[in-house]
């Protein structure tokens, strides 16, 4: 009989292979890739270059299908104010500044996750149309919201377009202004 092992993977774990996983498939993209050291920094956790082009990206981890993103601020925002917490979430971010999703929920550990890129308009967009409109703190690869949920029946899902891609990172350099300038 096998003795069952119980997993010791904590956020931190779950947030350190993301920033890892993600340098590394820069890097396969031929990027050069530029960790930050030390304790978490604002903004961003690595920059990646190419052609005279700089890119700031901020890696956020996800080991269960979705990533809260704006619950901190549903207080400040008002009572269930899901737009308005996501307004919040916004300011708080560089427009300029890319948000690579990090997804290891159902993925063994000898397989790559699933990696996606955005803006962090495109993001806010998604959480504002979560739940037919009314809007949600978390953001989901995919979902399908129960029959009693705000939104019944809808299904959450992350756009194909974001899926990581040496043409997705392209594109979105391509709307950065070069460093020499």
């Amino acid at each position: 009989m096998t003795a069952r092992i119980k997993s010791k993977r904590s956020k931190w774990h779950v947030a350190t292979a993301a920033e890892a996983i993600v340098a590394a498939q820069f890097a396969r993209f031929d990027y050069d890739v530029s960790v930050q050291y030390g304790a978490n920094q604002p903004e961003y956790d690595l920059i990646i270059a190419s052609t005279g082009k700089m890119l700031k990206i901020s890696v956020k981890g996800s080991a269960d299908g979705s990533w809260g993103l704006t619950q901190s601020h549903l207080r400040k925002a008002g009572r269930a104010n899901y737009h308005g917490a996501a307004d919040i979430w916004l300011q708080r971010h560089n427009l300029a500044t890319a948000i690579c999703l990090v997804q290891f929920g159902n993925v063994s550990l000898d397989a790559m996750p699933r990696i996606y890129l955005a803006w962090p308009k495109e993001i806010v967009a998604k959480l504002k149309g979560a739940a037919g409109g009314r809007g949600d703190t978390i953001l989901y690869e995919n979902y399908t919201r129960g029959p009693r949920a705000a939104g019944a029946g809808t299904n959450e899902r992350l756009p194909d377009d974001w899926k990581m891609t040496k043409e997705r990172v392209e594109a979105l350099l391509s709307e950065i202004r070069t460093t020499d300038s």
